[in-house]
């Protein structure tokens, strides 16, 4: 069975990166992807503070320009769901759902999934959705609204706001997280209100969303739902091989090593202060650069 020099699980921009960088440095590398590249990235419509796009970039291009240009150095990209991964020996093994894959360095940049509310029927109510870019277009003319109080919020209701009759956004607090630029934009669209110091409390409807309820007591009727109340990390993979946060984050510092030999964690995945684009092809090129480094010392040790 064919050994790769690198395996990546995830091709967000952490992913595509570390294939990029790798392949660059003549390792062969698989990146292992169950849906598409991009994460996170290729959901958002209009990004507005990756460096080198004045007037914005389209999440879905730069997803699919950050694979192409790991796929022209050389990466091979593979469509597979990994679901468990041995990684404490030299050879590393990833099961798929298309086979065993073997490696000797694992970077795992499996991203984070939306944090849910936690209350009943959140998971099968239609009308329910944690993307605007994704879902927006089925709620065009209809009220919605959006809960959060950061950058995604804020986008999300902007977006939002371009299609749905009205939006409310829904904060927990007084006060919002999002950068001052992007809730100027919003506060300027007259269908949209602000519910501030509110939190929802129970979804309404029984075949599909039809409103929800607040902390208050106070009801809104809406067809649709967006949670953007943050990430949580997708961080299974592995078990109790590797270290985490009591919030769910592989341990890794700034080099991407982890606890184990060979495996690397970067990415929005990783304990880390701030989680971008930017920080997150940082990672990518970080653990390509370890991993040449540590795949050289094995090197030589066998020769040895």
């Amino acid at each position: 069975m064919r050994c790769y020099d690198m395996a990546v699980v995830g091709a967000g921009p952490a992913g595509c990166t570390a294939a990029l960088y790798a392949a660059r440095a003549g390792l062969d590398v698989l990146v292992l992807e169950r849906l598409g590249p991009g994460g996170q990235m290729a959901q958002t419509q209009h990004i507005e503070n990756y460096p080198g796009f004045p007037d914005g970039a389209d999440g879905a291009a730069l997803a699919d320009g950050m694979k192409a240009g790991a796929e022209r150095a050389g990466a091979i990209f593979l469509l597979a769901d990994v679901r468990s991964a041995q990684l404490t020996g030299r050879v590393k093994e990833l099961q798929t759902d298309g086979g065993p894959v073997l490696a000797r360095t694992v970077v795992l940049a499996t991203g984070a999934g939306p944090r849910r509310l936690g209350l009943p029927q959140e998971d099968e109510l239609p009308g329910v959705s944690y993307c605007a870019a994704c879902d927006g277009a089925f709620f065009r003319g209809k009220d919605v609204a959006v809960v959060g109080g950061g950058n995604s919020a804020v986008s999300e209701a902007l977006l939002l706001s371009r299609l749905c009759r009205h939006v409310t956004l829904v904060h927990r607090r007084s006060t919002f997280r999002a950068a001052p630029a992007g809730l100027a934009a919003l506060e300027k669209q007259d269908n949209v209100t602000f519910c501030r110091n509110s939190i929802v409390t129970e979804l309404l409807g029984r075949e599909r969303l039809t409103g929800i309820r607040l902390q208050n007591g106070r009801e809104l009727e809406i067809s649709g739902l967006f949670v953007c109340i943050g990430r949580t990390p997708v961080s299974a993979l592995g078990g109790e091989q590797l270290r985490r946060t009591p919030d769910g984050y592989y341990c890794a510092d700034e080099t991407t090593r982890t606890g184990l030999p060979g495996v690397f964690a970067a990415g929005d995945v990783r304990e880390k202060q701030l989680r971008q684009i930017v920080t997150a092809v940082s990672d990518g090129a970080a653990a390509a650069q370890q991993a040449e480094h540590y795949l050289g010392k094995t090197s030589r040790r066998a020769e040895i």
